[in-house]
């Protein structure tokens, strides 16, 4: 992370002649910025989508107070119900063509749902983003996802969605989901790939004895507004502290 540190200090010096930076987030329906979800008239399922309170504004927030004069452009390239090998058909549209100094990169959730089977493709696909990003120039932080929900919410009262939320439990609950983001920091591992360990804090605080089904918007798999910020805080110490 030197060179995007050495960009931000750069502006900060020179207002002038130095340009601005831009982060590109290739995730998921939390990336995207989905929260509540709710049934509609016709029986669909759908979220609430609220992008100032999305973490990675959070981020930008927090860049804003410690590099004030460092116009970060973001490029939200998350999408509801994605996962690695659909991140990586559209990885040129989405993200490349933007030329962002980074890309944060956040999956798990959505391939968990392939259990075993899934693996060796999400890693594959996680790989590959990775190895296709640093050909194209842009620093990569992989981000580990929230936990899902360890349990059925009092507050989840349609029979659908509470369906759902029993699918999540069990990815959760049965270590599905540990052996996917344990796959992804590998990969990781092998390329040299910073990893902003959200996941891992997660972890923690649920050992600490916390209900983190409560910390969920949706009490399945979107983290409330307010834990968002603890992706922004994990990146913002990324950013400034990994080689």
């Amino acid at each position: 992370m030197q060179n995007i540190r050495d960009k931000l200090a750069a502006k900060l010096r020179d207002n002038w002649n130095e340009g601005g930076l831009t982060f590109a987030f290739l995730g998921d329906s939390v990336t995207q910025s989905c929260f509540e979800l709710y049934k509609k008239l016709d029986g669909s399922i759908d979220a609430v989508y609220d992008a100032d309170a999305a973490y990675h504004h959070y981020l930008k927030r927090a860049l804003a107070m410690l590099y004030p004069n460092v116009p970060v452009n973001i490029i939200n390239a998350g999408i509801g119900g994605g996962n690695a090998p659909h991140a990586l058909a559209r990885l040129d549209r989405d993200v490349i063509s933007h030329r962002p100094d980074l890309t944060v990169v956040c999956f798990a959730l959505n391939d968990s749902c392939g259990g075993e089977e899934g693996l060796p493709a999400y890693r594959e696909a996680i790989g590959e983003i990775l190895d296709r990003l640093a050909a194209a120039g842009s620093e990569v932080i992989f981000l580990t996802p929230n936990m899902m929900c360890t349990g059925l919410s009092c507050h989840i009262t349609d029979g659908a969605i509470r369906e759902m939320a029993q699918g999540t439990a069990n990815l959760q609950n049965s270590g599905m989901l540990d052996r996917y983001v344990e796959a992804a920091r590998a990969v990781c591992a092998e390329r040299g790939v910073p990893v902003a360990d959200a996941y891992a804090k997660w972890k923690a605080i649920a050992a600490a004895g916390v209900d983190v089904t409560e910390l969920l918007a949706n009490q399945m798999n979107h983290p409330t507004r307010e834990m968002n910020w603890l992706f922004a805080v994990t990146l913002l110490e990324t950013i400034l502290t990994a080689p």
